[in-house]
């Protein structure tokens, strides 16, 4: 048996080609859109990719299960459980299975098991493997998709908060609870095979081990402890991360079906006399990084540095409009992949960063302060604070005189901020709060500041700090 593990650093997405040496074919577990990397990789191997298996509708990133059909004739498992409103849509033309819990398949010698895993979608299901080619007649693992991670679970709560299906969440805790108790019931010396890990959004906890066993879950996996189901149902709805809104747009994609692709795709660059037309048009995003930026930009465009552009890009672009870039030439196949990657489809090209800045075209800018040069201003109320931090992050302090204004949801409360007062933006460093700037710059308001170092500096500077409860100095 062959298997190989591919890991999507930026989306912090995992995904798994298994194959049959012996028959010569190989599956593809939960593909993310960049599928040439299962093509290359099937062929260094002498396999042939004959399958796909999804274990969900995925929310977080668009699924190469589709471009992979499309592209190698590739045969679709996936899970035919849960509601109506959540089966595939796009199976017609394609190969394809629905699955249903205790059905199986086989690729060459190798079984798969299916598991009904529902809970954090009803759908979702996860893929138990037997290598029977190897003689074995027990499983060897479990791919679980975003059931388990290792050191969590997946979170129950994503149909409503990114969704809107109100009332999901809890009904989804108690499926989870299920769902976890039957996972306990598996043999501890079966690996675990997850579909992300740390820095997911899809749950909270997750680890940076890239696999696991059911044992030591079961020993170590805080959500793993529980045995009465209320007590489950209030720690898994409890402190779970900020949910992207594009996930919503996600599972409508991957239902609906992703736009195909293709081999080859390419975007392409644009004069800079059509920038203005563009701003009109759409989002014009500037990937310099950041101190670049803020010495001199073109106003109405917003400022998310290439290695932030997978976190923050799916928060801020409207998905409802085309998308610009402004970048070196080089890097503009990596920024739309990246984009592709959140479903972000209507990208026009890009706008040659160098030209941009010779045009003439970036003459606007904004300043920069450090606590020292600020702090008095902020503290008598000269200046608005804006904290653009995540509420877990300010709930564990923050700047008295700050109003909270989570970075992702900043373009939906504009209104609520006063265009004819000086604004000081912060976050942890300084990173998140400078393309907060560039959001309120970009939407009319024209006395903006980055607060240099963010809470961090703020804290060094030994400033002041609250927490929701209670007021104090010193360390927050």
């Amino acid at each position: 048996m062959l298997l190989k593990y591919f890991y999507d650093q930026k989306l912090a997405h995992a995904s798994y080609m298994v194959g049959c040496q012996r028959a010569q074919v190989a599956i593809v577990v939960d593909p993310g859109r960049d599928v040439e990397q299962y093509v290359e990789m099937a062929d260094r191997e002498g396999v042939k990719l004959v399958a796909v298996a999804e274990t969900h509708i995925h929310a977080d990133y668009v699924s190469g299960a589709r471009e992979l059909a499309d592209r190698v004739d590739a045969k679709l498992y996936v899970s035919d459980e849960g509601p109506a409103e959540w089966k595939y849509q796009y199976l017609a033309g394609y190969k394809s299975e629905l699955l249903h819990d205790s059905d199986h398949f086989m690729i060459g010698n190798i079984r798969f098991d299916v598991m009904h895993t529902p809970g954090h979608t009803p759908e979702s299901i996860s893929f138990v493997l037997t290598d029977q080619g190897g003689g074995a007649d027990k499983p060897m693992g479990i791919f679980t998709g975003d059931f388990v991670f290792v050191g969590s679970i997946g979170r129950p709560d994503l149909l409503e908060e990114a969704a809107g299906l109100a009332g999901t969440a809890e009904p989804g805790a108690r499926d989870l609870f299920q769902s976890a108790e039957r996972f306990k019931s598996l043999p501890d010396y079966m690996q675990v095979w997850p579909a992300h890990g740390a820095g997911s959004a899809c749950g909270k906890g997750l680890g940076a081990i890239p696999s696991s066993t059911v044992g030591y879950e079961k020993l170590f996996n805080p959500a793993l402890q529980f045995t009465d189901e209320e007590e489950f149902v209030r720690y898994i709805l409890a402190d779970q991360p900020e949910a992207p809104k594009y996930f919503a747009v996600m599972k409508r994609v991957n239902k609906e079906g992703p736009a195909i692709l293709g081999a080859g795709h390419r975007h392409q660059m644009l004069e800079t006399n059509e920038l203005a037309d563009a701003i009109q048009q759409g989002t014009v995003v500037d990937l310099a990084p950041s101190p670049e930026f803020a010495r001199g930009h073109v106003p109405g465009t917003i400022n998310i540095p290439l290695g932030m552009l997978s976190a923050w890009a799916g928060w801020l672009v409207d998905y409802d409009r085309p998308t610009y870039l402004i970048c070196d030439s080089e890097h503009l196949e990596e920024a739309a992949r990246v984009l592709h990657k959140i479903g972000v489809e209507d990208i026009r090209g890009g706008f040659d960063a160098n030209d941009v800045r010779q045009s003439g075209q970036a003459d606007e800018v904004y300043a920069t302060g450090t606590p020292a040069e600020l702090a008095s201003s902020i503290e008598s109320g000269e200046m608005k604070l804006v904290d653009v931090r995540s509420i877990e992050e300010w709930n564990e302090g923050h700047i008295k005189q700050a109003e909270h204004r989570f970075l992702g949801r900043l373009p939906t409360c504009l209104d609520e901020l006063p265009r004819d007062e000086k604004i000081v933006v912060h976050c942890r460093s300084g990173a998140r709060s400078a393309i907060g700037v560039s959001v309120l710059q970009a939407a009319g308001f024209r006395n903006v500041v980055n607060l240099t170092g963010g809470y961090t500096a703020w804290k060094a500077d030994g400033r002041a700090s609250v927490k929701p409860e209670a007021e104090f100095s010193g360390k927050a």
